[in-house]
């Protein structure tokens, strides 16, 4: 059962919605209950089978399938044991079988030898049947089937109503091959009773083999369903882990590059002559600490016309597979061997057992990224590669020190003692027409008024007030920019002023096409690109730019990787 409160009307209540006020109301706590007579969870404290008062066993609970089962027992080194047994697993990783929990934790697994465990699941593959398990799961779907009417009968209607002023053409689903975006898929085709619904299918180019294989399965099982693929064609995720070292929880470069830019520039593409989106997203709140803040329908901060809508945003695991499990629809296998998230399979946010998994199912992969992990605490200095890299410190790196990249995000400069407001740069790279580009957000691009020789750009406003002189010469490392207005860039001091220019020198010293900054444009006016041999072209086109400036301190430091590879100066 879970309890809602409703902060306007000081309540609490069982509902998602505030049945004074109409609101959305927030989850206190959520309790499963362990029902030890029909040996099955249920969403009631009373079993609806059986009548009998259950125990509490959690706060969700999902099912563990006959493949993670078997795994679970092989660690524990009693095979089949549990193999005519109710097992769940809770928040929190325990695992429980007929409702007693297992002496077990994923700590435990740092040290097994993934090659004896490959060989015990082959050995006992053909004995590990399903039929207690679907035993097992008619009765869980029996006992909970008010809790499956009752929240399908409230997203349906939820994503009637968010759509009912919206044409097919102007909606899409989400789609990362994932449980949640399955849920979701479904429930907006059987809504709108059609399934010719544009789902966006996120390629990171790190998904796992069975995300590949589910959604090619997905697109046969549902051949009027347009499923149109993002990918970012122009980045490789060994080459940047070079470049920028790998990602970890605080530095998720990787999200930026290869799944928000290239989502964003899809979305731009296919709907550029359309005045409003809707988009169905996945989320739930108890994915996460910042996902609980989500609302479950809001304006898209990137896209102007794009309107978001998550309609299972408070289902918990517990609901998502009694829906799943329910209507029998195809889903991910990769939940069938124990993984509980399937984004990339190699991110940093990914749990221990999470990785243990991959090791064992994907020996080539992991062994892969491991040696590259240990090439790179060499690189940085380590002085126990192997245990920082098997001990997951690489996980909790900050900044870029000992990468030679890492040093494009200082930047050079002092005033100059001749004119007042000017600041003299010494760039990390020579001056290009590139450099102009990111000037364009302070206003319009002159060449005519300065002194070709001498390399002056001015930058004027509209009415033609003069903002900013740049001198410095094509090729040279030398760039003067002297401040002739404080309003330029909309701000309202010299200082502010010399903190954004200060922005565009950094992004365009570190700029390597992460896609960042075209996706942070509502107007769609930037435009990056990077050709086959690795030349970067930034683009910002002045018809569609308003010189809001929004996209000059979009970032800390004017530049998304200017975050990623910050460094101590000496």
């Amino acid at each position: 059962m879970i309890k809602y409160t409703c902060k306007n009307c000081n309540i609490t209540t069982e509902l998602s919605e505030c049945p004074h006020c109409g609101e959305r109301t927030e989850i206190v706590n959520s309790t499963i209950y362990w029902c030890k007579f029909c040996n099955i969870p249920t969403f009631a404290e009373h079993c609806p089978i059986c009548g009998s008062k259950g125990k509490r066993i959690g706060s969700d609970i999902r099912p563990v399938f006959p493949q993670e089962r078997l795994l679970l027992e092989i660690l524990l080194d009693c095979p089949l044991k549990y193999k005519n047994s109710s097992v769940w697993n809770t928040a929190g990783n325990y695992y429980y079988a007929d409702g007693e929990k297992l002496p077990f934790t994923a700590s435990q697994t740092k040290d097994v030898d993934a090659d004896y465990i490959r060989a015990q699941l082959k050995l006992y593959e053909v004995q590990n049947q399903n039929t207690a398990f679907e035993a097992v799961i008619e009765k869980f779907l029996l006992a909970n089937r008010k809790r499956y009417e009752n929240i399908t009968d409230e997203a349906t209607r939820f994503i009637r109503k968010m759509a009912e002023s919206y044409d097919t053409t102007e909606m899409y689903v989400s789609f990362s091959g994932g449980k949640d975006s399955t849920v979701v898929s479904s429930l907006v085709m059987r809504a709108l009773c059609t399934e010719e619904i544009l789902h966006i299918y996120g390629d990171t180019t790190l998904e796992f083999p069975e995300t590949e294989a589910y959604v090619t399965r997905f697109r046969k099982a549902y051949p009027k369903t347009p499923v149109l693929t993002s990918r970012n064609k122009d980045k490789n995720f060994e080459e940047l882990c070079e470049q920028l070292g790998p990602p970890s929880r605080v530095m998720r470069w990787c999200c930026t590059i290869f799944k928000t830019g290239a989502i964003q520039r899809k979305i731009t593409s296919l709907f550029r002559r359309k005045k409003r989106i809707l988009t169905f997203f996945g989320i739930r709140r108890s994915e996460s600490v910042s996902r609980s803040k989500y609302d479950r329908e809001s304006d898209s901060p990137k896209i102007a016309i794009q309107k978001t809508v998550s309609p299972i945003i408070d289902w918990l695991d517990f609901d998502i597979w009694l829906y799943l499990l329910t209507t029998g629809i195809d889903f991910n296998t990769a939940y069938r061997l124990g993984y509980t998230r399937v984004g990339c399979w190699c991110c940093p946010n990914n749990s221990a057992w999470s990785g243990f998994m991959s090791r064992v199912y994907m020996p080539e992969q992991y062994e892969r990224f491991r040696n590259l992990l240990i090439d790179f605490a060499k690189k940085i200095g380590k002085p126990d590669p192997e245990v920082y890299v098997d001990d997951g410190n690489w996980r909790a790196r900050q900044g870029g020190n000992g990468l030679e990249y890492a040093k494009s995000s200082v930047i050079t400069f002092e005033p100059c003692a001749l004119q007042e407001n000017t600041l003299n740069f010494e760039l990390q790279k020579p001056i290009t027409e590139e450099l102009y580009e990111l000037f364009k957000p302070f206003g319009y691009i002159n060449y005519d008024l300065g002194n070709a020789r001498l390399g002056e750009v001015y930058v004027l406003d509209k009415d033609g007030t003069l903002l900013l002189k740049l001198q410095g010469k094509i090729g040279s490392k030398t760039l003067k920019v002297s401040i002739l207005n404080k309003k330029a860039g909309h701000c309202k001091s010299i200082k502010a002023v010399e903190d954004k220019v200060k922005c565009q020198i950094t992004k365009y010293q570190m700029c390597m096409g992460c896609l960042g900054c075209e996706s942070a444009c509502s107007n769609g006016a930037i435009n990056i690109q990077t050709d086959h041999t690795g030349l970067l072209s930034y683009k910002i086109a002045d018809h569609k730019c308003v010189r809001c400036g929004l996209c000059i301190g979009h970032y800390d430091g004017g530049c998304y990787m200017r975050k990623v590879m910050t460094i101590k100066r000496s």
